[in-house]
């Protein structure tokens, strides 16, 4: 059931929301009464032997849209490349026109792509490795890092221009600050995100914005297997395997009105 009883909800733009965690944060926000523009992109690579997990990627945000409409909120899906510097404008400009102006960003996407400067071919879990290369670094840092940068922009530009006074912003990291092995490029461009994310709580906090990020735990979006579930109760520093709902009940408040003393902080769920 959708929530109501605000004379201007909020509204949210949720980027890799078409499976996992950005879906279930999309549905999360539009409980709480916000209207969400679903942003999503379907890759055309598929990873190792992660059928589920491939399916879910390749799909589009039909569902997401469909079961928010259905319990009375708003919502509007629209496929994004994050790779092309032009698509955060496009994104805002759909949001507005359909929606409403966005003061709510969740910068979940993810170009994901497992490079490395080991010679191995797999990991663990029998997900391919690639090494290093210009373009695998150019896949992730221009979703991870690069897209985030420009959504932030772009969203404190019109806040500004519009004089508003209330903003939430959240990314989602896996750590990364002290290096990420078999995943370099995944790791490094996550850091990237998180220090835009801590600038954005210090130079937008007069405009009413607090940006933080989350650090979800090992979360089950379709890649997790027996064997990674084994590994996580081995773990010494692991403890748990989300599920997305759990993850975007945290984000959901974060981005409420009763979080607002939160600014700046990383997150790490457990």
């Amino acid at each position: 059931m959708i929530v109501r009883g605000t004379a201007h909800p909020h509204v949210a733009v949720v980027t890799g929301a078409n499976q996992g965690i950005g879906a279930a944060t999309a549905l999360a926000l539009a409980r709480r009464g916000t209207a969400v523009l679903v942003a999503y992109f379907r890759p055309g690579d598929d990873v190792g032997q992660l059928e589920e997990y491939n399916r879910l990627r390749r799909g589009d945000a039909a569902d997401v849209v469909t079961e928010i409409e259905r319990a009375g909120g708003r919502a509007h899906a629209v496929e994004a490349d994050l790779t092309d510097p032009e698509s955060p404008a496009r994104l805002f400009d759909a949001a507005e026109e359909r929606l409403g102006p966005v003061d709510v960003l969740v910068n979940n996407a993810s170009g994901w792509v497992q490079d490395t400067f080991r010679g191995a071919q797999v990991d663990g879990f029998g997900r391919p490795m690639q090494a290093v290369t210009a373009r695998t670094f150019r896949q992730q840092f221009a979703v991870d890092a690069m897209a985030p940068a420009l959504l932030i922009a772009e969203f404190a530009r019109r806040l500004r221009a519009r004089g508003g006074t209330w903003g939430r912003i959240v990314g989602l990291t896996s750590g990364g600050q002290h290096g990420f092995p078999d995943e370099v490029s995944y790791g490094a461009a996550k850091a990237a995100q998180e220090n835009y994310t801590m600038s954005a709580s210090v130079e937008l906090a007069d405009l009413g914005v607090t940006a933080n990020i989350v650090y979800p735990p090992v979360t089950d979006t379709g890649w997790v297997n027996d064997e990674v579930r084994a590994g996580v109760a081995a773990s010494r520093e692991l403890t748990h395997v989300a599920t997305p709902e759990e993850v975007a009940e945290v984000i959901a408040w974060v981005v409420s009105e009763e979080a607002h003393l939160m600014n700046g902080s990383v997150l790490r769920l457990r």
